[in-house]
């Protein structure tokens, strides 16, 4: 069994680390398109204090987050900044800026 995280279980891990409070009478999808070896396509639908992520694409986000696998696992593991990572253009972000500010706070 191989000890290296991977996009797959950073998604999978992501509702744990959701933070309720934070999205009380929130209602926003984020979806994450993740390309290179270990990527594939995600979304996490937060409605009302709920959190749900999902594999496969949604067809109405606010936010897509487009970036390689390994920075985002990067980014999820504390090793890459994510205000670093858009500024250099390693994170790429369609839709809705100030929901994608939002997302850092949603999640621990």
């Amino acid at each position: 069994m191989s000890d290296v995280l991977t996009s797959d279980q950073v998604m999978k891990d992501l509702s744990a680390r959701f933070q309720v409070a934070a999205a009380k009478g929130l209602q926003v999808v984020y979806q994450f398109d993740i390309v290179g070896d270990g990527g594939g396509q995600w979304y996490a639908e937060i409605n009302d204090g709920t959190c749900k992520v999902e594999a496969g694409v949604h067809p109405t986000p606010k936010v897509t987050f487009t970036l390689n696998s390994k920075d985002h696992v990067d980014m999820f593991t504390g090793k890459l900044n994510h205000q670093m990572a858009f500024m250099t253009g390693r994170l790429k972000l369609k839709g809705d800026m100030g929901m994608a500010l939002k997302f850092a706070q949603l999640f621990k």
